[in-house]
C-alpha cells in the first residue's frame, strides 16, 4: 500500500511539473515560414527599382520575398490607407455605403478624372485624394486614433493638423508585414467591424476577376523627402485558396517615372505568376 501511494505522489509531481511532452510542444509552435525567392529579385532588377515583393500562402503558412529586411521596413501607407480610411468611414457613418456620393466643388484636381462627382467606390477606384481628405476631415483625429487602435494599423501619427495628410506625409508607418497581418485578419473576418462594412469593402476592393481567380487589393503612391515609394498591397483568391501580397518599391536613378504607376502592379503579377498563383 505504501508503494502505490508513493508512485501517485511521484505521478502527480510529474503531470505537475508544467512540462508538456515533445509531440505537444511540436502542436503548440506554429511559426512562419520565409521562403527566399531569387527570381523576385531578377522582376524587380529588370525594371530599374529597389524595394521587395512579400507573398504569403494563408494555407502553407508562409511568406515569400527577395529581401526580407526590406518587408520589415516602416513607410507611408499612402492610397493603401484609402482601405482602412474606407473602413473608419463606413463604421462612423461618416459614409452610409458604397453609393454616397462626393460632391465636386468646381475646383482644379491634380487629375481630371476627379473633376466629377463620385461614388465612394468610384473615388476608391480612381484613388481620388481629394475625397478622402474629406472623409478624414469629416471623421476627425480623435475618432481615427481611436479606431486605428482598434484595427491595429501599423504606426500612424494622427492629430487635429494632420488629419487630412498623415497618410501621405509625415512619420506614420506601416511595413509590408504589417499590411498583410492587416488583410488577414479582414479576409477571416477578425477586424472589429460590421458585416454591411466587410462586404462593402470586400466588394470595393476587387481589381480582377475571372475563372481562375479574383484579385482584390489597392496601390499607393507616396514622396517623402523627394523619395518616391510606391505600394500594391491585396490578396488573390485561387483554387480555394487564398494568398496575400504587398509589394513595396522605390525608383533607382534614370528610373522613368512615368512608368512608376504601372510597375507596382505588374512586378506583383510576374511574382504571382511565378509561384504559379495565377497564369
Amino acid at each position: 500500500m505504501k508503494i502505490f501511494y508513493l508512485i501517485t505522489i511521484v505521478t502527480l509531481l510529474i503531470n505537475c511539473s508544467g512540462k508538456k511532452p515533445t509531440a505537444d510542444k511540436k502542436e503548440d509552435q506554429v511559426t512562419d515560414r520565409e521562403i527566399v525567392v531569387p527570381q523576385f529579385q531578377k522582376i524587380i532588377d529588370s525594371i530599374n527599382v529597389n524595394g521587395a515583393i512579400l507573398v504569403y500562402d494563408f494555407d502553407e503558412n508562409s511568406y515569400y520575398s527577395n529581401d526580407f529586411e526590406w518587408a520589415e521596413l516602416g513607410h507611408l501607407p499612402a492610397s493603401t490607407y484609402k482601405i482602412t480610411n474606407s473602413i473608419i468611414a463606413l463604421e462612423t457613418h461618416v459614409v452610409e455605403n458604397d453609393s454616397a456620393i462626393f460632391k465636386w466643388n468646381g475646383e482644379q484636381r491634380r487629375l481630371s478624372i476627379w473633376e466629377q462627382d463620385l461614388t465612394l467606390k468610384e473615388a476608391f477606384r480612381f484613388s481620388c485624394v481629394p475625397c478622402y481628405q474629406e472623409v478624414a476631415r469629416k471623421i476627425g483625429a480623435k475618432k481615427m486614433n481611436e479606431y486605428l487602435h482598434k484595427l491595429n494599423y501599423g504606426n500612424m501619427k494622427v492629430d487635429s493638423t494632420n488629419i487630412d495628410l498623415f497618410w501621405l506625409e509625415g512619420e506614420s508607418e506601416i511595413s509590408q508585414f504589417q499590411q498583410i497581418d492587416f488583410l488577414k485578419r479582414f479576409y477571416q473576418s477578425k477586424l472589429p467591424i460590421s458585416e454591411q462594412t466587410e462586404m462593402i469593402m470586400k466588394r470595393m476592393m476587387v481589381l480582377e476577376q475571372n475563372d481562375e481567380y479574383t484579385l482584390s487589393g489597392k496601390t499607393g503612391w507616396s514622396i517623402r523627402n523627394g523619395n518616391n515609394n510606391g505600394w500594391f498591397v491585396g490578396y488573390v483568391e485561387s483554387r480555394n485558396k487564398v494568398y496575400f501580397f504587398a509589394t513595396n518599391i522605390e525608383p533607382k536613378e534614370q528610373f522613368n517615372m512615368n512608368m512608376f504607376s504601372v510597375i507596382r502592379k505588374s512586378i506583383t503579377y510576374k511574382a504571382l505568376e511565378e509561384l504559379k498563383i495565377i497564369e
